[in-house]
């Protein structure tokens, strides 16, 4: 992996955003989720208005390993994969001023949590009709969806995961919208999630719906 990481810091960002920044003192973002969330893409729209760097941590790991995504779970199964992530992720964690995109199922793993919890975890989040078609119109291949129903293999996952997705610090709740839109969404729920930082009440999400109306979820 490069000695710099992710995509070049955007141009200084504007008044209220600055602060925000400030306010972050260099803390990561990572953003969780399904394959189809747009984590790559309002992970990067996120780093912009932020003046952050962006990170993919999918991409990197194939950069590590030299092959991509689809041979090592060839060659290793999902095992061997999952073990190169979490390598990858704690590497990834020794930076700072990072909007991180996550692979789907870095949630399964505790020790990533002890990674991630170094910064704020974010799940963007959006139903299941929604994930197939943006993931129809992506030719990346998925290892996990090579089923002869992919629709039911995602809600399997989904059933699997959504526990440990709600374990995020915040949860970004979406139907549509573009990529800044739902970047400006964690934006501006971010300033509740730095002021309750320090002792947050147990077993409490913040939700934050397309209004941007924050609300609380007890897990």
């Amino acid at each position: 992996m490069a000695n710099t990481p992710g995509d070049a810091l955007s141009p200084t960002p504007d008044g209220s955003t600055a602060a925000l920044r400030q306010r972050l003192e260099g803390l990561n973002l990572y953003l969780v989720g399904m394959m189809g969330s747009g984590k790559s893409t309002a992970g990067r729209a996120l780093a912009a208005l932020l003046g952050y760097r962006f990170l993919d941590a999918d991409h990197s790991l194939e950069q590590v390993a030299g092959r991509s995504i689809a041979d090592i779970f060839a060659s290793e199964g999902e095992a061997g994969f999952r073990q190169l992530e979490s390598a990858v992720l704690n590497q990834i964690a020794s930076w700072h001023s990072l909007v991180v995109a996550t692979g789907g199922g870095v949630v399964t793993r505790p020790e990533n949590w002890g990674q991630m919890r170094q910064g704020v975890v974010i799940w963007l989040d959006a139903p299941d009709a929604l994930l197939l078609q943006r993931l129809s119109a992506d030719p990346t291949p998925r290892p996990l969806l090579a089923a002869e129903d992919p629709a039911a293999r995602l809600a399997a996952l989904m059933a699997q995961r959504r526990p440990l997705y709600a374990q995020a610090d915040l949860h970004i709740v979406q139907q549509a919208g573009t990529p800044e839109q739902v970047a400006r969404q964690v934006l501006e729920a971010l300033p509740t999630i730095l002021r309750q930082r320090e002792a947050p009440p147990a077993g409490e999400l913040r939700v934050v719906n397309e209004a941007g109306q924050v609300g609380t979820s007890i897990n």
